[in-house]
């Protein structure tokens, strides 16, 4: 018989990394796989994941990776991109939305991969957000995702969830991305922000939670509450 001094293992998490913690078993038995393997964005290398990652602003997995395959066929690296003709570009993107902002920034990044990176997509955070249309959440895509580095995207999907399990009070990506980094190991923050958008997209929603199917409800502090 257990001693009464072994806590239970579904004793309910009393702090922010008790319930990030869980959290991650949990999702981790209902989203099984790797970073690589959760990511829904078709890609093959770093380069790929870049171009994609950046063209799902305002725009559905789904429809990026209708797009991609006649994209990355037309421009294969960075160097076939870089000298690419807007126009060119611009109708092969054109279903994704904003097709001309995101032109501009495709075109700036294989530039600045080819001119300052020599042609490699590079791995360090400081290096990817000085690319066009790059900021931390795609930086922490590429990372977690193409590289097996240490990265935790946060979109209103993994805010939202956080802020509903008691795990941040901000609002702010970067301020909510420190905070997190904090309470999961560095090897698992990429699987990690994978599953709560997941979880997000199937369960958590944005305006009616479906608290009842939740695997996280037990000790989620937001249960009931909308």
């Amino acid at each position: 018989m257990p001693s009464s001094a072994e806590p239970s293992p579904e004793r309910r998490p009393r702090t922010a990394a008790g319930r990030a913690k869980r959290a991650h078993q949990r999702l981790g038995e209902e989203f099984p796989g790797t970073a690589a393997d959760l990511c829904a964005l078709d890609h093959r290398n770093p380069y790929e994941l870049l171009t994609a990652t950046i063209l799902s602003a305002q725009c559905t997995d789904e429809r990026v990776n209708m797009v991609t395959p006649a994209l990355f066929a037309r421009y294969p690296t960075p160097e076939d991109l870089a000298v690419a003709e807007p126009f060119e570009v611009e109708e092969l993107i054109r279903s994704t939305g904003f097709f001309r902002n995101k032109t501009k920034s495709l075109l700036g990044m294989a530039n600045g991969v080819v001119d300052r990176f020599g042609g490699e997509v590079p791995s360090g955070m400081a290096d990817l957000v000085t690319l066009p249309g790059v900021g931390r959440k795609t930086a922490n895509v590429l990372r977690s995702v193409a590289m097996g580095l240490p990265g935790l995207p946060v979109d209103t999907h993994v805010g939202r969830l956080s802020r509903r399990l008691g795990l941040t009070t901000e609002s702010d990506p970067v301020k909510v991305e420190l905070e997190l980094n904090a309470m999961v190991p560095a090897a698992e923050r990429g699987m990690f922000s994978l599953r709560l958008i997941l979880h997000g997209r199937a369960v958590c929603v944005s305006r009616t939670p479906r608290c009842g199917v939740c695997r996280l409800a037990d000790f989620c502090p937001s249960v009931g509450t909308g």
